[in-house]
């Protein structure tokens, strides 16, 4: 269906500019032919990528099953500690969350 609307599409636009037969000069006439084979180039290649397979998309893996552990404390004889998450600057990668086990 839609290579059939860009087809009349295509040939109304060339039809368009072509020049009468009172015309005895043709102005434009290589414009409305650029215009032309550019929207009939396009949707040839509009075409050709809408038919193609998908690029595939990598998912990370889901995290582990286990109890959530977004900051705990320790009520132990020992020193308190909990989880933080803290932000860290890794040359070539940017900021990079990172978990961190806090003792008091």
């Amino acid at each position: 269906m839609k290579q059939t609307i860009f087809a009349l599409a295509a040939a109304a636009l060339v039809a368009a500019a072509m020049p009468s037969s009172a015309e005895a000069r043709c102005y434009g006439c290589a414009v409305g032919a650029g215009v032309a084979a550019g929207v009939i180039g396009g949707a040839i290649i509009g075409g050709a990528i809408a038919n193609s397979a998908p690029a595939p998309v990598y998912v990370a893996p889901a995290p582990p099953p286990g109890p959530p552990s977004e900051v705990y404390y320790d009520e132990g004889p020992g020193p308190v500690c909990h989880v933080e998450n803290r932000r860290e600057w890794i040359e070539g990668f940017g900021w990079r969350v990172r978990r961190v086990e806090i003792c008091d």
